[in-house]
């Protein structure tokens, strides 16, 4: 899947979590995370982040996450989210 603007998902709403996707000019990915519990959750996130993105075989975006205490399923929801919002794809709710 191709990212072709940047997009945002969630909200800064306890339990939740904000994704922000932004193209950047290398083939990797790269985290940036705020969070309470960064030093306790730091590499969970980025692992859920990371392998969301995989996934999706996304490649050279930046991904803000604003933390809030969100669980993992929501975490890879607002990451999936995001990548769609960012490729412009319509979603076949039905195929899922």
């Amino acid at each position: 899947m191709k990212i072709n603007r940047n997009a945002v998902a969630g909200t800064l709403e306890s339990s939740d979590i904000q994704i922000t996707i932004v193209v950047n000019d290398s083939n990797k990915n790269n985290i940036v995370l705020e969070s309470p519990v960064k030093h306790l959750f730091e590499e969970e996130i980025e692992a859920v982040i990371h392998e969301t993105l995989k996934k999706h075989h996304i490649s050279g975006v930046t991904v803000k996450a604003i933390d809030k205490g969100a669980l993992n399923c929501t975490i890879a929801a607002r990451v999936q989210t995001a990548i769609y919002r960012a490729s412009g794809n319509e979603i076949d709710w039905e195929a899922l």
